[in-house]
């Protein structure tokens, strides 16, 4: 049986074989190019096969050598990626979080230094998506998502609703006395196709056709809206800075309540130190909210 792994001498061989030199190798690891060279000898004896040729000029990988090189190097950087989690003395934890793009830029960004500050060993990653969202195949801790909250394969808890209003840049609200203005004027549509009839209904007006642009997010739609493309529909609360700067115009009252925005973990995953940080910070927030 052979004896335990030798590290010192297989980290002096990659280091080695990356440099193709004993010299450029000591440099790195901080010993002498004498002491490499021996590592690398033990290494081949315990091995029993020549790893290098040695050179006039440097060094020749051998075909075993070529074979271990990228199994130890991407070994090494493994250990070195978890080892630097525990730098400050903690363990730093990565969190993966698919969030829609429109609560986002809306709603988390103004707050994650909030989060930063009180969770400094927790790294956050965000993916933004359309609310189409497969948490186990695209590695997410979490997703935050507009709708009812009921998908059966996560565990999804209600962060606030999230009410419709309308929503239009200056020169179109001055044309818009009534609900049924907007007849006159291009309506910007989500993949919902029931919004437009629900917000008629809560207005009390009648219902017409509408055939608009359709977007997949209601932040792409609200850009639209502000260049003058048509009238968005959209959660007023989401572009609290847009309509203080004046971007937008909220002109009429009505709104409609279409769904909340949840955060959603799978129900087969059980939270890490970092998820329980996360959910109860989240939730605080929103309850603030």
């Amino acid at each position: 049986m052979r004896p335990n792994l030798p590290l010192h001498a297989l980290r002096a061989f990659e280091a080695s074989a990356r440099h193709l030199s004993f010299t450029r190798a000591g440099l790195e690891l901080k010993v002498t190019q004498a002491a490499v060279s021996q590592q690398v000898r033990m290494l081949e004896e315990w091995l029993g096969v020549p790893l290098f040729r040695r050179l006039p000029r440097g060094l020749g990988m051998t075909d075993e050598a070529r074979a271990l090189l990228p199994v130890l190097s991407d070994a090494f950087g493994r250990i070195e990626t978890v080892l630097k989690q525990f730098e400050g003395g903690r363990l730093h934890e990565v969190l993966t979080v698919g969030v829609v793009g429109t609560f986002a830029i809306g709603w988390l960004m103004p707050r994650l230094k909030s989060f930063r500050e009180a969770h400094p060993f927790v790294e956050l990653r965000l993916l933004t998506n359309n609310n189409l969202v497969d948490l186990a195949g695209e590695g997410l801790d979490f997703a935050i998502r507009f709708g009812d909250g009921k998908w059966p394969a996560t565990d999804n808890t209600r962060l606030f609703d999230a009410p419709h209003a309308v929503l239009c840049a200056p020169e179109i609200a001055r044309r818009l006395a009534s609900p049924a203005d907007l007849a006159k004027e291009t309506l910007l549509r989500s993949y919902r196709t029931d919004e437009w009839l629900e917000w008629f209904a809560a207005a009390g007006v009648e219902a017409w056709a509408v055939s608009g642009p359709i977007f997949d997010s209601s932040r792409l739609m609200a850009e639209a809206a502000m260049q003058g493309a048509g009238v968005a529909l959209a959660p007023a609360c989401m572009f609290a800075r847009e309509l203080q700067a004046g971007l937008l115009v909220r002109p009429f009252e009505v709104e409609v309540r279409l769904g909340s925005y949840w955060l959603a973990g799978l129900k087969s995953r059980e939270m890490t130190p970092a998820m329980k940080a996360f959910w109860g910070w989240i939730v605080g927030e929103a309850r603030a909210h």
